[in-house]
C-alpha cells in the first residue's frame, strides 16, 4: 500500500462527503486517531473530536487521551454512569455490543446537535466489517449500530484497510509511536473482557489485572495482551477459604487480527503475572493462561 497516496485520497473523500460540521468518535486507538488526523486536515475547525469516557477504558487511559489530543480541541464527555446503567443485567455478548454501540451513538448525536453537525466519522477498518457481516461478532461501530440514527451520513475513511495498513498510514502522518504502535483495544472496552454482567466492581478488577498483564509482557511486543474475568472459583489466601474471580490472561501474535496464535511466554513471566494479580487484587482467587488460537477462538472473550 502507498500510504501517502491513501492519505491524499482519504482527505479528498472527506472533503467531498462532508460539507458542514462533523464529529469524530476519538477513542485514542490507532484507527480513530488516524481518522482524526485525516479529518482535521480535510475539515479544519469544522471537525469536533469527541472522546466518550464510558468507564470501560484501561487504567489512566482517559486522562492520557485527553492530554494527547487537546490541541485538536477534543471534547471529553463523562458517560460512565450512563454506560453502566445501560449494561445492567446484560449477559449476552452480542447484546452487550449492541447496547454499547447504541449508547455511543446517542452520546455522539447529542454532541452533534450541540455543535450543529450532522455527520459522524468513524475509524471502522476492514476486519470489523468482515466479522460483523459474517456473523462472527457484531462490532459496536458496525453491526452494533442501532437502526435509527440521526446522522445524515457516517464516513469511514479506513473501511478497506487492515490494522497493519492503518499503522503504515499513522507513521506516514507522523503520529507518535505511542499511537501508531498502540495495542488494539476493543470498542466496547472492558465490557467484553468480563464474561457475564458488567459491574463497577468487576470493571475495577479487570482494569487492574489488565494493567499488570500489559506491563509484564510489554518487552515481548505482543499483538494484543490483556486480562479478562471468566467467573468465580474457590481459592485459599492465608489460612482462609475465598471465593473469588477467575482471571484469564491472553497474549497473542497476529498480522491482521483475522488469525492469531497464543504467545509462548516464559514460564517465569506467567508465574509473576499470576502472583501479582492474585497478590495485588484481593478478590481474585485464580489465574489461567489461554492457549487457544484464532480460529477456533476469537482474540477477545466476547
Amino acid at each position: 500500500m502507498n500510504a501517502e497516496r491513501f492519505i491524499e485520497n482519504a482527505i479528498a473523500e472527506i472533503k467531498r462527503d462532508i460539507k458542514g460540521r462533523a464529529i469524530i468518535g476519538l477513542s485514542g486507538g490507532v484507527d480513530s486517531s488516524v481518522c482524526a488526523m485525516l479529518a482535521h486536515r480535510a475539515l479544519g475547525d469544522r471537525l469536533v473530536p469527541v472522546y466518550v469516557d464510558s468507564g470501560l477504558m484501561r487504567q489512566s487511559e482517559s486522562d492520557r487521551i485527553e492530554e494527547l489530543f487537546k490541541d485538536l480541541g477534543l471534547v471529553r464527555v463523562n458517560a460512565q454512569d450512563r454506560f453502566l446503567e445501560a449494561l445492567k443485567g446484560v449477559v449476552d455478548p452480542e447484546e452487550k455490543r449492541m447496547v454499547v454501540g447504541e449508547t455511543f451513538i446517542r452520546v455522539f448525536e447529542e454532541e452533534a446537535r450541540r455543535i450543529g453537525g450532522d455527520c459522524l466519522i468513524q475509524g471502522t477498518i476492514y476486519p470489523d466489517r468482515i466479522e460483523s457481516d459474517g456473523g462472527i461478532k457484531a462490532h459496536h461501530n458496525v453491526g452494533g449500530l442501532p437502526s435509527r440514527i440521526e446522522f445524515k451520513n457516517i464516513v469511514e475513511p479506513l473501511r478497506d484497510l487492515y490494522k497493519d495498513e492503518v499503522r503504515q498510514v499513522a507513521r506516514a502522518l507522523s503520529l507518535s509511536p505511542e499511537i501508531s504502535e498502540r495495542m488494539p483495544f476493543p470498542g466496547p472496552g472492558l465490557s467484553v473482557r468480563i464474561v457475564g454482567e458488567v459491574t463497577r466492581d468487576k470493571l475495577d478488577v479487570v482494569r487492574k489485572a489488565n494493567a499488570i498483564v500489559e506491563e509484564e509482557v510489554e518487552e515481548f511486543s505482543p499483538w494484543q495482551a490483556f486480562a479478562a474475568i471468566l467467573g468465580m472459583a474457590t481459592g485459599v489466601k492465608g489460612d482462609n477459604r475465598v471465593y473469588g474471580y477467575v482471571v484469564a490472561v491472553r497474549a497473542v501474535t497476529s498480522r491482521d487480527a483475522m488469525t492469531a496464535e497464543a504467545m509462548e511466554l516464559p514460564w517465569q513471566v506467567l508465574r509473576r503475572i499470576s502472583g501479582r494479580i492474585t497478590g495485588e487484587i484481593p478478590t481474585v482467587s485464580r489465574v489461567v493462561y489461554d492457549l487457544t488460537p484464532k480460529p477456533p477462538g476469537t482474540i477477545e472473550f466476547e
